[in-house]
């Protein structure tokens, strides 16, 4: 068997290197040139070093990245889904691309699994139309079905290899070839949708829940602040109930999928009001938590803010969507900068971030001592093992201010307090 892989993205490549290094061939194409040669010259470019070395294996062994799609048994569409804000939607133009260049190699018996997060009905009522363009008959020429990835940056390997998949097909022969791909590759069970739409359904469905469980325990924080209520402990005491689990709130909601997923089951038919409400209070998560700070220290008038930790969450590198990325530019840093550092640099502003994890190039980012070095107050926008294991004592000889917001429960109350400092939280 051999497969060809559509969109080296990070799901896309450590697809393929998940199918290559079980003994499979696989081409990776990708339509930006530059990610084709790296690869050809054994760079990855990703933040895991187990996924790093994994990938490495596997261009080492039976991965071929071509600047052109081949063909093949199998083709693997993992491409981006942005968001369309205008019309609150998805972008789907890199999934009817992909389809369109599948379609030129296609050749009978092939079977085509689309894996990207895309709207219900995208796999029969877009990419199939576009497939079935030329003699080849879907369902009956080609296999089509839709399994989504449903793994966690940080974790994507693990997760790979022992999540339970979903899969959709537009008959039960497209289920049973698609089964067969994967049953080999996972330790997890492999769940048949009734058609690829209630697949994709599913998917979104899995993201809008969570979405959903943290903007309630966010509505939980917030209304715990007006009544003097540590609301992580009212949280616990809630949760012992059997029926019952919570989330912890923090400071709003990143990552490439739940911040995005919900709007992609938008329909026009005002049922996602639920959804909507949920997005709201998680977007307004970040402005609060510069309340909070104003509340602390009165006036940000000619304050220094240092921002610990700008990834999306704990212990991970992506900082798409960032809440703590959102909070420092609310507070106007100028050192949040999409521009090269020689076009600019640093200029003089009042919040520095740190971040010991993120790996976008495009951020100034600053080692630890000179973010804290005479700030008057710190804000922990990502929960990092490395800022759990922080000493009070000694970032409070370095600081200028005793102000400490604290949204993502990351340090221990109680030392930090001990030290003199104001700790605020959620």
């Amino acid at each position: 068997m051999s497969i060809c892989v559509h969109g080296l993205g990070y799901i896309g490549l450590a697809t393929a290197s998940l199918f290559a290094n079980a003994g499979t061939d696989v081409t990776g194409f990708d339509v930006d040139e530059g990610v084709i040669d790296r690869l050809n010259e054994g760079d990855p470019n990703v933040s895991e070093p187990e996924l790093e070395s994994y990938i490495q294996d596997a261009l080492e062994s039976n991965l071929t990245p071509s600047h052109r799609p081949q063909p093949a048994d199998v083709h693997i569409i993992c491409v981006p889904t942005p968001y369309d804000e205008l019309n609150d939607g998805a972008d789907l133009t890199y999934v009817k691309d992909a389809g369109r260049t599948v379609a030129n190699v296609l050749r009978s018996g092939d079977t085509v699994v689309l894996e990207s997060t895309v709207p219900p009905g995208t796999t029969t009522g877009i990419l199939a139309p576009i497939l079935s363009q030329g003699d080849l008959e879907i369902g009956e020429d080609v296999h089509l079905g839709y399994t989504p990835e449903t793994v966690m940056p940080g974790n994507t390997l693990t997760e790979l290899r022992t999540n339970d998949r979903i899969v959709g097909g537009v008959d039960e022969d497209s289920v049973s070839a698609i089964k067969s791909l994967y049953e080999p590759l996972t330790s997890g069970e492999i769940h048949v949708a009734a058609d690829p739409t209630t697949a994709e359904f599913v998917k979104l469905a899995q993201n809008a829940e969570r979405n959903v469980s943290i903007a309630y325990a966010n509505t939980l924080a917030l209304l715990a602040e007006n009544y003097g209520i540590d609301v992580r402990s009212a949280i616990s005491l809630a949760n012992n109930h059997p029926r019952v689990d919570i989330l912890s709130p923090g400071p709003g909601v990143g990552g490439h999928c739940l911040p995005v997923d919900p709007h992609f089951l938008s329909d026009g038919s005002g049922a996602t009001e639920l959804l909507d409400i949920a997005s709201q209070v998680n977007s307004r998560m970040p402005e609060h938590v510069v309340r909070m700070l104003e509340d602390a220290i009165d006036s940000l008038e000619d304050k220094t803010v240092a921002v610990l930790g700008i990834t999306y969450k704990g212990n991970v590198s992506d900082t798409r969507n960032s809440p703590g990325l959102e909070i420092a530019k609310l507070l106007g840093t100028v050192t949040v900068d999409t521009r090269p550092a020689m076009d600019g640099g640093w200029d003089e502003g009042s919040v520095t971030i740190h971040d010991p994890r993120a790996t976008d190039s495009r951020l100034q980012l600053v080692p630890l001592d000179v973010a804290v070095d005479g700030a008057d107050a710190v804000i922990f926008g990502a929960a990092h093992d490395e800022f759990a294991a922080l000493d009070p004592e000694d970032i409070r000889s370095k600081m200028a201010g005793r102000t400490v917001v604290d949204p993502v429960d990351v340090i221990d109350t109680a030392q930090w307090t001990e030290q003199g400092f104001d700790v605020r939280t959620l």
